[in-house]
């Protein structure tokens, strides 16, 4: 696996060049990048390792299965409605970077689930390129969610936050 120094420097090389799309593959992971309107893209795919089959097992009457799987569908279209409910707003990210929740690794995060935000509040800072850029909540609620880590690799229009409007 790639270190994110290594990936930045990658990035970094495509963006000078005349290279549009590059793929690296190493130990089953992979990853591409791909220039669009002059920014360079970062997927990274991880492909599935292959798994052995178990050996098929002589058939049981499904009857009595099936029963608590219709038991359980109802149960998760709730839990689907339950987290629409919780939040109005994604924050998404603007850009490809790397996602830091305080200014400093010694300063507190910018904000924690149940902060209260206003729409000019900075939420987040997102490193591109060596460019610090704050990212602001442009909408006013409360953080419910916190959905990346802090050094986390972001790509564009990835949610960061989801937070319920007051």
């Amino acid at each position: 696996m790639l270190k994110v120094q290594e990936i930045r420097e990658l990035i970094k090389l495509i963006d000078e060049s005349s290279i549009d799309e590059f793929t690296y593959e190493s130990n089953g992971t992979t990853v591409s990048m791909k220039k669009q309107g002059g920014e360079v893209v970062q997927r990274p795919v991880v492909e599935a390792q292959p798994v052995e089959q178990p050996k098929p097992q002589p058939e049981q009457p499904k009857a009595p299965a099936q029963e608590p799987a219709k038991a359980e569908a109802p149960k998760e279209e709730s839990k689907a409605e339950e987290a629409a409910k919780d939040y109005d707003h994604e924050i998404v990210s603007p850009m490809v970077g790397t996602f830091y929740e305080a200014s400093s690794p010694e300063a507190d995060p910018f904000v924690k689930v149940g902060d209260k935000v206003t729409s000019d509040s900075v939420v987040c800072i997102v490193e591109a390129m060596k460019l610090f850029n704050e990212i602001e909540a442009e909408v006013s609620g409360e953080i419910v969610e916190i959905l990346v880590d802090n050094g986390e690799l972001v790509e564009y229009g990835q949610p960061l936050f989801r937070v319920k409007s007051v």
